[in-house]
């Protein structure tokens, strides 16, 4: 199929947000199906628009066991710079839910699963990961409007191409959801949660009239709802509950919960965009027939948290009344990635703790934008061409295609780029206004009129007007700008005479092709190049000729002053027949090829150079640059030594020995490195090979990574160690086909089949050590993983799968861990395991992953520390580390009253 032209990426999609009165649809429901192609209304009523886009390209999919029509199509876009821009109509001061969901299907055929961004306006609202192609990902994010239009972005694809498959607005009545924030923040959706569910289906519309999704308790998924205490029932009645409004969550919801009938309801769950400030809130109504002697009161209960386990829930009492909703929460709570909570039956009560939902969003701070936001939307509101409709913010979170932006916290426009873009009408005065403007390029249109007056643009180095249609003089107000440097207005209709201040600046001006412009009476110019006729134009090129040659030789000076004096060791090619290799003296190699005069090439880490040998062979001299991979998480390479057909490379010593030798080594006993130690130890291991597969040119493939291999200095820090196995990537190939080659329990499974090495074979190598750290067990073992598995990969899958992390935690880290630092890292090494490259990470977003981990534990061990209550200490493991309830002073947390931390009613 031809490749459309594009040269923007928004639509605007204009749907009125009140529906005809006899659709049973609430109003401000807008259901796109993207990449459809006619309108229709699926089994529970909602009515589903095609996005009748013209750019980007549509696919059909089939997944098993979907049969959901939304679900059958979706629209792609190119892997490029450019975002790609759904804006939808809204009513201002409204607040509404906005839905994208994403299933992949390999729509490309290629199995590469798209990583890439999602944004509300310039907001970044989320990064989209596919790890399964038969699996929907779905992002929810609550705002108040307040602007007419909102504008949701695709962009920063790392892997694959852009999709989307389907973008729901739906609009709520009243003031759910209110903050005292919403003005500076968003809520995005992390937990909606329907307890006692009697089926894994989530309960939305038409139950829910605003069609939340609320999902089912026994739903599966990793880490979801785990570590579910003994004596867990589900409960539920036909009895009407009364839910005070509809938009408190449904009543079909209200009908169901769990019990602790052992007195404990307990769980762990992944809050997705946490840690952060959130909203949390539950539900309860008590659905169950009390005796008069009996009561219900119970206690949330979060370690290291007495402010939020303080207050006792009786439902009834709190409710006044059975069958009634009751909705404690917090509006502001600082939570954890992994939470764990626990509801506790006071000491006085007769029945055990009850629980109906659950909703936990995530503060997301908006960013205002572009500082020259408004002046670009009003620009663009008088065109209609598709340039103009690329929608979203100017710069954030990546610049329209013809803008470019500085990367100021509020960035300004500094280049306009319209060339050749069909512009008619006389130049906008609202370019004028762009006060950081440094380059304008709007040549080759069909402008009018006159030049504006650009003395605000105090920056504007660069102006290309030429091969307009542009009338009037060449406004003097031009001399004004100090920093103009290159002028273009050659092949316009200008007429007049040259302002004097222009001839005498220093700048390139074009004016030729003006028949009625003349350069008129003038003193000497400086060092200005004017062309207005034939022989200007020759001297532009004399100039630019002279310029480029003297370029070249000052290049050619530098590449000479290179040193050459550690680039060792020296491969020669020759085009004789083959015969016993001769060891060159590096004399011999400098005469050869006279001081390394002529380079003809490059390749691995060394450049070749021409050579002739004595007796007239010609020869080609491969200088290997390995000391100059230089990074301070690599075992430095000194030097080598070849005599007597002897050869040795000479390393730094490393006091402290290997990484295996501290972990399940000679070096265990008594001196056992803690948790934070071993995420730092990772966290230098990760940089290394950072390194070695985005600092190289070209990257290279470790193919050897093990703990053995990872070494510590005597400052317990870490380098990664020997590249006898290493493979050179070569530009332009997704892999290297190589005899296999590596360690076993180690090996990337894939590579082992197809013999095709990639950077995703060191992730798995990686993916390994870092599920080491957290267990202290060896990669293979016939005794430590039990019957019928002996490697560690196997073994940890089965326990982190099933919740059950404490299974596989090194005993002698003693509990003196944050459960959530230990969860993040766990999840992120079985994404480095997964059996196809394509669904692993990138090293770096696996650095970045154990970054975040050091961050959450640094904060946990100084919580530890400064918490004398035993019970707390004791349960450090299991604690949510949730810091101070008012989080004033956080970053990117909220500073609020202390006061507003409070549980609230509503």
């Amino acid at each position: 199929m031809a490749k459309k032209k594009m040269l923007l990426l928004l639509f605007s999609v204009v749907f009125p947000l009140l529906l005809d009165c006899s659709s049973a649809q609430m109003p401000g429901f807008v259901s796109l199906d993207c990449g459809g192609t006619e309108s229709y209304t699926d089994e529970i009523g909602l009515i589903w628009s095609p996005d009748q886009l013209i750019y980007g390209e549509t696919a059909k999919i089939s997944v098993a066991n979907e049969t959901r029509r939304q679900y059958t199509t979706l629209r792609h876009f190119p892997a490029d710079t450019r975002k790609y821009c759904y804006t939808l109509n809204v009513t201002s001061r409204t607040r509404y839910l906005i839905r994208a969901t994403f299933l992949y299907g390999n729509f490309d055929n290629n199995n590469v699963y798209p990583k890439f961004d999602i944004s509300l306006g310039a907001t970044h609202w989320s990064t989209i990961v596919i790890s399964d192609a038969s699996a929907i990902e779905v992002r929810e994010l609550i705002f108040l409007a307040s602007t007419p239009t909102i504008s949701m972005c695709l962009s920063n694809a790392t892997t694959g191409q852009p999709f989307i498959s389907t973008l729901e607005l739906r609009q709520f009545n009243g003031s759910v959801y209110y903050t005292d924030f919403e003005e500076e923040f968003y809520l995005t959706v992390s937990a909606r949660i329907n307890f006692g569910a009697d089926s894994e289906a989530p309960v939305r519309y038409p139950d829910d009239p605003f069609d939340r999704l609320w999902e089912s308790d026994s739903l599966k998924k990793a880490n979801y709802l785990v570590d579910v205490a003994p004596g867990t029932k589900k409960v539920s009645t036909k009895m009407p509950v009364d839910v005070n409004r509809d938009e408190r969550p449904p009543e079909k919801v209200m009908q169901t919960a769990v019990v602790g009938t052992n007195g404990s309801l307990t769980y762990r769950l992944n809050l997705d965009g946490f840690p952060g400030s959130g909203w949390a809130v539950t539900y309860f109504s008590e659905i169950e027939d009390l005796a008069p002697d009996e009561s219900r009161k119970f206690r949330l209960v979060l370690p290291g948290n007495t402010d939020v386990s303080k207050p006792i829930v009786n439902i009834e009492e709190n409710a006044q009344g059975k069958y009634r909703l009751y909705e404690p929460g917090y509006t502001n709570l600082s939570l954890p990635f992994v939470l764990s909570f626990r509801f506790g039956k006071t000491s006085d009560s007769s029945r055990g703790p009850l629980l109906n939902a659950m909703e936990i969003n995530k503060y997301l701070e908006k960013n205002e934008g572009s500082l020259d936001g408004p002046i670009a939307a009003n620009l663009v509101s008088h065109y209609s061409s598709d340039w103009a409709q690329e929608g979203g913010d100017p710069c954030l979170p990546v610049s329209w295609s013809w803008v470019r932006c500085n990367t100021d916290p509020q960035p300004r426009i500094v280049s306009i780029k319209l060339s050749s873009q069909n512009l008619t009408g006389s130049i906008p005065l609202d370019l004028t206004k762009l006060s950081d403007l440094t380059e304008l390029w709007l040549d080759g249109n069909s402008l009018t009129g006159p030049i504006p007056d650009f003395t605000g643009c105090v920056d504007l180095r660069i102006i290309h007007l030429e091969n307009n249609q542009l009338t009037g003089e060449l406004p003097s107000s031009l001399t004004n700008l100090p920093n103009l440097k290159e002028l273009y207005v050659q092949n316009n209709k200008l007429s007049g005479t040259v302002p004097k201040g222009l001839i005498n600046k220093s700048l390139v001006l074009d004016y030729s092709g003006n028949i009625n412009l003349s350069k008129g009476s003038t003193g000497q110019s400086r060092t200005n190049i004017i062309v207005g006729s034939s022989v200007g134009a020759g001297i532009l090129l004399i100039a630019t000729i002279v310029s480029c040659i003297c370029l070249h030789k000052g290049k050619k000076r530098n590449h000479e002053q290179e040193p050459l004096g550690q680039s060792l060791p020296v491969s020669i090619r020759s085009d004789a027949p083959a015969e016993a290799a001769h060891c060159f003296t590096f004399t011999e190699i400098e005469n050869a090829t006279n001081n390394f005069e002529k380079k003809i090439g490059s390749g691995g880490f060394g450049v070749v150079y021409y050579g002739k040998l004595k007796d007239g062979k010609e020869i080609a001299v491969k200088v290997t640059l390995l000391s100059r991979i230089h990074h301070r998480n690599l075992v430095q390479f000194h030097g080598y030594c070849q005599e007597d057909a002897r050869s040795m490379l000479v390393y730094e010593f490393m006091h402290s020995g290997t990484l295996k030798e501290h972990l399940y080594g000679p070096l265990t006993h008594g001196r056992s490195i803690n948790w934070i130690k071993r995420l730092e130890i990772a966290e230098d291991a990760a940089k290394g090979i950072e390194y070695l597969h985005t600092g190289c040119i070209p990257a290279i493939i470790h193919r050897d990574l093990k703990s053995s291999n990872i070494l510590l200095d005597k400052h317990m820090r870490a380098k990664v160690a020997d590249f006898g196995l290493s493979k050179l990537a070569v530009d332009g190939v997704s892999h290297v086909s190589s005899i296999v080659r590596g360690t076993v329990g180690y090996l990337d499974p894939e590579y082992y089949i197809s013999q095709q090495l990639t950077d995703k074979s060191d992730v798995y190598s990686f993916g390994v050590i870092l599920l080491e750290l957290i267990s202290g067990q060896e990669a293979i073992s016939n005794e430590s993983f039990g019957v019928n598995c002996r490697n560690i990969v196997q073994w940890a899958k089965l326990h982190i799968e099933s919740g059950d992390i404490q299974g596989i935690i090194d005993p002698v880290l003693r509990n003196e861990y944050d459960i959530q630092s230990m969860w993040k890292i766990a999840e992120k090494a079985l994404m480095c395991v997964q059996p196809h490259g394509y669904m692993r990470p990138s090293i770096s977003e696996v650095l970045k992953e154990i970054q975040d981990a050091i961050m959450m534990e640094k904060e946990a061990a100084t919580l530890r520390g400064g918490n004398s209550d035993d019970t707390s200490r004791n349960s450090a493991h299991s604690s949510l580390n949730l810091g101070s309830l008012d989080i004033i002073g956080t970053e990117n947390f909220l500073a609020l009253d202390a006061s507003i931390a409070q549980p609230s009613a509503r």
